[in-house]
């Protein structure tokens, strides 16, 4: 039987024994979001329902039954797969459709995925806040006048409304942690090249962003993680094979919360309190807590993670002439502008900086198997605002400074799980940054699944349908 907010585990053993069909599951699935999509907009460019329907017939007939057999995704709209249009949520791309697909999106369907579609996300993936000229804005299942977050934000919510059992995201600034936090489920930032991204353009320079995915709990995100990882021949910076399932058994662990990094973030009212509260559920578990003081200077690793950050933006969008240039958004010209007046002596400053964070980093992980953040510094915002300008008071000198928090984990590509946390005086959620040390992305999981089992939010405080 489907269920809207069942395990994606339990779906796909149902499919490939034949328990259930793929044609149930694909009309039960378009259905719903049918009745809940026009309300929230996490799903975009939805394939024609007779031609998704004899995809899943033909899935039924098939002997050949991958680990997502018969599971109906959609892709998050910053990849490319073939036939449906990949817009970025930029008009320059409004007409561009690829003629094939991605590599993750690829090993998704040698796995038995049908692909659905797209999920929304913002221009180009900048800013934490999933609206564009394309499709419009994506609204919060807890509330829709506010966001959902981003840019993974269409996923979250497709994920949070049951309108999917699994999702792919990525991941340069929060952006699979932040809509996950926001929408009461959980996003995996792998640790950096676990999972390889499309072999095209440079691949050595912009370590920075990942894939990830996305799930209503971390067992089921490493079911995709298993499908979605493993080294590329084309690329010289992607680790090796490595699994994730069976989970390991989680042993008591020592766990630093640095809170809002000694005051270097800002952070709103009831965030703090909520997030200490969560923290519990692992002191119950056997885990030993231990608030941390700031490991590194935060406003080190912040002028280190823009500058590498515009760099890095500003090879993508280079390929865009000036006239397609002057009609990008205000935060996409910033970048590229930034990015390209950047000097070798300012991008090797920024490296330096992150050098030396890795090394303390790699020190305090000596210590501690993961540390903890929250996954915002603000509670979801009105879906009018574009980016927040103050936190408690505390003005904001950039499009994503209210994003700051994240910073410490993407720097260095550390694995992440974003983690419910429960939800604040408003309803509206919050989540846990839970990180650790290059490689340990199993045993995070497992750690993850362990509080999961615990606290079964995305289950237990689904939201309103109406």
């Amino acid at each position: 039987m489907y269920e809207p907010y069942g395990s994606a585990h339990e779906l796909v053993k149902q499919l490939r024994s034949g328990a259930v069909t793929a044609v149930e599951v694909m009309q039960a699935t378009l259905d719903r979001i049918e009745a809940i999509n026009p309300r929230l907009n996490a799903i975009v460019a939805l394939r024609e329902r007779a031609e998704l329907m004899a995809e899943a017939a033909q899935a039924d007939q098939s002997s050949d039954r991958g680990a997502l057999h018969g599971l109906p995704m959609a892709i998050k709209d910053l990849a490319n797969v073939k036939g449906i249009a990949a817009t970025q949520g930029s008009p320059l791309l409004r007409d561009f459709v690829p003629g094939e697909d991605e590599l993750f999106v690829a090993r998704l369907r040698a796995a038995g995925a049908i692909v659905i579609g797209k999920t929304n996300t913002p221009e180009f993936g900048l800013g934490s806040q999933t609206f564009n000229p394309v499709y419009g804005a994506t609204g919060n299942p807890f509330d829709p006048s506010r966001t959902c977050g981003g840019s993974s934000g269409g996923a979250a919510v497709a994920l949070s409304a049951g309108m999917m059992a699994l999702a792919d995201g990525s991941d340069m600034m929060g952006s699979l942690r932040n809509p996950a936090g926001w929408c009461n489920v959980y996003g995996f930032r792998p640790t950096w090249g676990w999972v390889p991204s499309e072999p095209t353009g440079d691949l050595f320079l912009h370590q920075l962003a990942t894939l990830g995915p996305m799930a209503r709990c971390p067992e089921d995100i490493a079911l995709l993680l298993d499908v979605m990882g493993g080294p590329d021949p084309r690329q010289p910076l992607a680790r090796g094979r490595e699994v994730t399932l069976p989970l390991p058994e989680v042993k008591p662990m020592r766990i630093g919360w640095l809170g809002d990094w000694g005051g270097a973030f800002a952070m709103e009212p009831g965030i703090l309190d909520l997030c200490q509260s969560a923290l519990q559920v692992f002191s119950d578990q056997g885990h030993q807590i231990e608030t941390l003081a700031p490991p590194f200077d935060a406003e080190q690793i912040w002028e280190s993670w823009i500058t590498l950050r515009s760099y890095a933006v500003a090879a993508g969008l280079r390929a865009f002439d000036d006239a397609q240039c002057a009609a990008l958004k205000d935060t996409a010209i910033w970048e590229l502008e930034r990015g390209l007046a950047l000097s070798g002596r300012e991008i090797q400053a920024a490296s330096d900086l992150r050098s030396d964070w890795q090394r303390v980093a790699n020190q305090l992980f000596q210590d501690y198997d993961a540390l903890i953040l929250p996954t915002a510094q603000c509670w979801p915002f009105s879906l009018e605002q574009d980016y927040p300008r103050q936190i408690n008071g505390r003005a904001m000198d950039s499009y994503h400074r209210w994003m700051q928090v994240v910073t410490p984990v993407s720097l260095l590509g550390l694995p992440c799980l974003a983690a419910p946390a429960g939800f604040g005086a408003e309803g509206l959620p919050m989540g846990l940054q839970i990180f650790g040390p290059q490689g340990q992305d199993r045993r995070l999981l497992a750690l993850g699944q362990s509080y999961h089992q615990a606290t079964q939010w995305p289950q237990m405080s689904a939201p309103p349908e109406s």
